[in-house]
């Protein structure tokens, strides 16, 4: 039996147009407004307005006319060309890939406050290159003009577009009609909610009602209050009860209907009070007279049921819309222009083959002609847009500065098990002299497969240097992310200078200068080649989107070493490999002294794990341990600002920290993190000397930031979700089911797998984001954790540091939407959160990278150790609970700390 939807007749028709009605430019007045605390400084919160509840549409002067008839008939759209605005969300670009994969063409994202309504007359109107607007979800309310920007413009003014709002987007949608906007009786985010729905076209072929397998994500605090709904606006979808869902016995997305009963919805055969008399949330509005539709949930989302479904619905409503009204004028529109904003010198991509068109399949030898050619439209819309956040740079042309790297190794079969491991590798070749200048990216944790790679080295041979960035005054935001760099060299020689444009861009042209040889490194089964190894610190994060830092960092904002000679052991088979990179045909001496030195190091080396710890140059006569830079009372009342921040829709999530800081004097550093790596081994752990800055960092993190193969995969494995092991099996399993289960953790972890998708999704090939691994439990030596995996292939037009800016600062360590919420952790922590929360690792010379997020660690700076911890603030949290979390957090570090003193 086939599965059919009869939708409303107000579904189905919308008057003939023959212009465009006119209104005012100039949007309502407005009368200033404080609807956050006034703790909040930012150049976002100083700009924002409350608009008026009474949108009362005015004429413009002078009608703009349609080019063509509508009345012809014609074909359907081969692709349809949407407008994507992002109320800076960190969710448009999973509907970004949506739309990329179900139009057969990328949408062109624009942010809220990019545009005036002229030049949105200007594309869509006289340009003609848009077939439909899709607006996104975001932070705030539909009642500040600094959250909705252009928004309640378009959805006045663009009477004859079809319009699709989502979150954000469908309260606009009802709030420039009349309706109000309220706060739900509950914050729900990242639950799910099972809806019934009327049937309409945005819904054809979708289930509907308790049990029926249509389940949705919701991220929201406010509401439309239904009962001050227009006549013009119709209730489509509601939840079928007022409770939320947990993620858990929810695997099934996307689920096919069941056809075995024939459902025929009408517009009034639901209600909207649950069975108690409670009054259901409304989750779907559309105008009775124009193409526009609102959904409160969030269809883009990893966890929400026919989500691409309700896509393609709407890309068919977009197609039989004009259709029915201008079918000619759809086949004569500018296709490539809607692949020219995809994304800066586009137009120079297009035309050496290497753009975003290549990503979609059109299918059209004539279209992809088309799209190649310039037009005058398109570079205004370049320069008056802000389609990607990249530089594009020509990656096929040699530069000036070019070097051309050759790579030397040899490998020695099972040969670190026979010399105590990695552990005592490093210790023999790199502990004397206090380790000064060292690196190790150690995989000391690598049961499950979480790691299987460990690479270390120390001062190396000509082309080594370190590399040091600070920050200028943070209290400067003209400057956004300038910096102060300064480059040692091998013959300590130091060169400083500042970088207009920041680090992210200085580590990107280096990169970029390398040339190489594929063949240097085949059959080697790891990625790091040489290059820079080091940290970028949490306030890089005025490199990627946000205004400034509230707080400057005690340590450089970035380090790292250029390293050209090195040992990469492979833990899964106990194979040791030494590296070299060098100029032309300079002979790479280093390799022929290190494999003297590694086979003579005999297996009696092996020592008793004291033997190998220098002890304290000095020790510690106080037995005081770490304090908090808040007190336990001050962080709960953060926790508590917090979920008012949530309350109000300013934020899903918030992921707030704090430090413990504890003086420990001149200590063996290099001995402190062996004996951490013994007592809390972790996959991504590290450890990083940088002598001349007084730096050590002590890593042993659980958590992967992010990486990219040198076959174009990128890959996040983010953690939400923390408890502490169990002193018996029974017990730990038990703890293990909790976290699982755990309605809190579910949803935490939900909010940033999405965000991690949306992230990726700026950089990826479309549909090519997946999560392979969702809401996985994994256990360590202290804790169980909750980690997903996110992975998509890179577009072949962005370059590995392109997609570090595109995600970083990883969204578990910041919460969703990141930019709102960064700004708004910035107003309530009290100090830099410095190197913990940013990312250690590698970037290879061949353009591949492994990151972790800076976590469980800890930083020994000019005699004092700090530790950063914390943890994601939802509607959900608990406050006592929250403190408790952040100090299980610390609990491995500090303790390795305490013991070694």
């Amino acid at each position: 039996m086939s599965f059919t939807v009869h939708a409303p007749s107000s579904d189905c028709r919308y008057p003939y147009v023959d212009g465009l009605r006119c209104t005012d430019i100039n949007l309502m007045m407005s009368r200033p407004s404080k609807r956050v605390d006034n703790a909040v400084v930012s150049n976002h919160e100083a700009r924002k307005v409350v608009m008026s509840s009474n949108l009362i549409p005015r004429h413009l002067q002078g009608p703009f006319i349609r080019k063509k008839k509508l009345d012809e008939r014609g074909q359907k759209l081969k692709f349809v060309r949407t407008l994507l605005i992002d109320n800076y969300d960190s969710y448009t670009y999973n509907i970004f890939q949506e739309l990329s994969v179900i139009n057969g063409v990328p949408p062109v994202v624009v942010k809220n406050d990019k545009w005036t309504l002229k030049d949105v007359y200007h594309y869509l109107y006289e340009e003609n290159a848009f077939d439909n607007i899709v607006i996104s979800p975001g932070p705030g309310s539909p009642t500040c003009s600094a959250d909705i920007g252009i928004c309640l413009q378009l959805l006045l003014e663009c009477w004859d577009i079809p319009i699709l709002g989502v979150c954000l987007g469908h309260q606009a949608l009802g709030f420039v009609h009349g309706a109000k906007v309220v706060h739900a009786s509950e914050p729900i985010h990242g639950r799910l909610s099972e809806i019934e729905h009327n049937g309409c076209r945005l819904f054809h072929d979708i289930p509907t009602g308790q049990n029926s397998g249509f389940k949705v994500v919701r991220y929201h605090s406010l509401i439309i209050d239904a009962d001050s709904l227009p006549n013009e606006l119709i209730p489509i979808a509601w939840t079928t009860s007022t409770d939320a869902l947990s993620f858990l016995g929810t695997h099934k997305l996307d689920v096919i209907p069941d056809t075995s009963v024939d459902f025929l919805p009408t517009k009034g055969q639901f209600s909207c009070y649950d069975r108690v008399g409670r009054r259901k949330v409304l989750m779907g509005i559309m105008h009775s007279s124009r193409p526009h539709y609102g959904l409160q949930f969030h269809p883009e989302s990893v966890a929400t049921c026919y989500g691409r479904k309700i896509f393609k619905n709407f890309r068919e409503i977009t197609e039989n819309y004009w259709q029915r009204l201008k079918p000619s004028f759809t086949n004569q529109t500018s296709f490539q222009f809607a692949a020219h904003m995809q994304m800066p010198n586009a137009n120079k991509l297009m035309r050496e083959g290497s753009g975003s068109m290549q990503l979609v399949n059109i299918g059209d030898d004539q279209l992809s002609k088309e799209a190649s050619r310039s037009s005058q439209s398109v570079h205004d819309a370049e320069n008056k847009s802000s389609f990607g956040m990249f530089n594009m740079v020509d990656l096929s042309h040699p530069n000036i500065g070019t070097k051309y790297l050759k790579l030397k190794w040899q490998k020695f079969d099972r040969l670190a098990s026979e010399v105590g491991g990695a552990r005592n590798i490093f210790y023999s070749f790199f502990g004397h002299h206090k380790a000064e200048n060292t690196f190790w990216l150690d995989s000391s944790s690598t049961e499950k497969g979480r790691a299987r790679f460990s690479f270390m080295g120390g001062k190396g041979g000509s082309l080594w240097k370190h590399v040091t960035f600070r920050l200028t005054d943070e209290s400067d935001t003209t400057l956004k992310g300038g910096g102060y760099l300064t480059i040692e060299d091998a013959q300590g020689s130091t060169v400083e200078k500042f970088l207009e444009e920041g680090f992210l861009d200085f580590l990107k042209r280096e990169l970029l200068l390398f040339r190489y040889d594929e063949e240097d490194y085949e059959g080697l089964p790891f990625e790091f080649l040489g290059g820079y190894i080091g940290y970028i610190g949490y306030n890089l994060k005025v490199e990627c989107g946000v205004v400034s830092n509230r707080h400057k960092s005690r340590t450089p904002d970035a380090c790292f070493f250029f390293a050209d000679n090195f040992l990469a052991i492979d833990h899964c088979n106990g194979d040791v490999y030494i590296m070299s990179i060098h100029e032309g045909c300079t002979a790479p001496s280093w390799l022929e002294a290190m494999e003297q030195k590694l086979l003579t190091l005999e297996a009696s080396v092996k020592r008793d794990t004291k033997e190998q710890t220098l002890k304290p140059l000095r020790s510690v006569s106080s037995k005081a341990g770490f304090l908090c830079d808040k007190s336990r009372e001050d962080y709960i009342k953060d926790i508590e600002k917090c979920m008012e921040y949530i309350k109000d829709g300013e934020s899903y999530e918030l992921c707030l920290t704090t430090q413990l800081r504890k003086k420990i004097g001149d200590i063996d550093s290099l001995g402190l993190y062996l004996h951490l790596r013994e007592k809390n081994p972790a996959p991504y752990a590290a450890w990083l000397n940088f002598s001349s800055e007084n730096l050590s960092i002590c890593c042993s993190s659980p958590e992967r930031f992010l990486r990219l193969d040198k076959n174009g995969l990128l890959e996040a494995k983010p953690i939400k979700g923390t408890i502490a092991r169990g002193t018996t099996l029974e017990e730990d399993e038990q703890l293990k089911l909790q976290l699982q289960y755990s309605e809190k953790d579910q949803a935490e972890n939900l909010m940033i797998v999405d965000l991690l998708r949306n992230d990726l999704g700026r950089v990826c090939e479309p549909g090519s984001v997946h999560v392979p691994h969702l809401m996985d439990v994994e256990s360590y030596s202290t804790v169980h954790t909750m980690v997903s995996t996110i992975r998509g292939k890179k577009r072949p037009d962005i370059t590995a540091v392109d997609c570090v800016r595109a995600a970083f600062p990883g969204g578990s360590m910041t919460g969703a939407p990141k930019l709102r919420s960064m700004e708004l952790l910035d107003s309530i922590e009290g100090s830099s959160r410095g190197i913990y929360s940013g990312s250690i690792g590698f970037f290879s010379y061949n353009q591949t990278f492994d990151l972790n997020i800076v976590i469980r660690t800890i930083v020994i700076h000019e005699g004092e150790a700090s530790i950063g911890a914390g943890g994601a603030i939802v509607a959900l949290s608990n406050s006592e609970d929250e403190y408790e979390e952040m100090i299980l957090k610390t609990r491995a570090p500090a303790k390795a700390v305490m013991e070694f003193l």
